[in-house]
């Protein structure tokens, strides 16, 4: 189980089409570091890291679930797979487009939006 600390009204949910968060239809938010944290079984996820290595990509080592990560976009925040709240959590949604299949291109043109998610971290 884990904690995050975000907006209820109103959250940005970003629509990644690299070819991971492709393949597990994950959207995600993201928050900072400092409104995180794990409150239970933290000893059970197992961490994957692939390309640059930046991302630090967490799975449950029971049920293969990917409840957050820390991104490249972001290495000072976790992003937090939306479908993991628990339901009713937040009343209103955007989901906006992030263009992983072009990352770089994305982030130079386009970044600062998902780079201030995690603006007043530690």
């Amino acid at each position: 189980r884990f904690q995050c600390q975000t907006s209820t009204t109103f959250l940005t949910v970003w629509d990644c089409n690299c070819s991971d968060c492709r393949l597990r239809k994950n959207a995600h938010f993201v928050v900072p570091k400092s409104c995180f944290q794990i409150i239970s079984g933290g000893n059970n996820l197992t961490e994957y890291r692939w390309g640059t290595g930046t991302a630090r990509h967490y799975f449950c080592a029971t049920c293969g679930i990917s409840p957050f990560y820390i991104p490249r976009s972001n290495p000072d925040g976790y992003a937090i797979t939306f479908v993991c709240l628990d339901a009713g959590t937040v009343s209103n949604v955007d989901i906006r487009r992030f263009d992983g299949r072009h990352w770089e291109d994305f982030i130079e043109a386009e970044g600062k939006d998902i780079k201030a998610c995690s603006l007043g971290s530690d």
